[in-house]
């Protein structure tokens, strides 16, 4: 079950970069910051649910991929955006 409309909507608006952007990595992390917890919700109910935990990791790995891209690029914007999102940093 993909973001409702409205909840994307305002997790770009909080973390975009200007008006327009909706592809900078740090909406990308928020926007997937904020399915990664949906699906974990999901599994704290439905425990077996093999298809949503393969999925979940698939989405783990492209936003530590995305993270450690930020780290090379922007290291003061890779610091804040997994402070505001409490993402753990190696």
């Amino acid at each position: 079950m993909p973001l409702k409309k409205d909840l994307k909507e305002q997790v770009i608006s909080e973390y975009n970069r200007h008006d327009k952007d909706t592809g900078s990595p740090e909406v990308q992390i928020a926007l997937q910051t904020n399915r990664i917890n949906q699906l974990t919700e999901h599994l704290k109910i439905h425990k077996h649910d093999e298809s949503t935990r393969r999925g979940l990791l698939r989405l783990v790995g492209r936003r530590r991929r995305l993270l450690k891209y930020l780290q090379r690029k922007d290291y003061q914007g890779y610091l804040s955006i997994t402070e505001k999102l409490n993402i753990r940093r190696k």
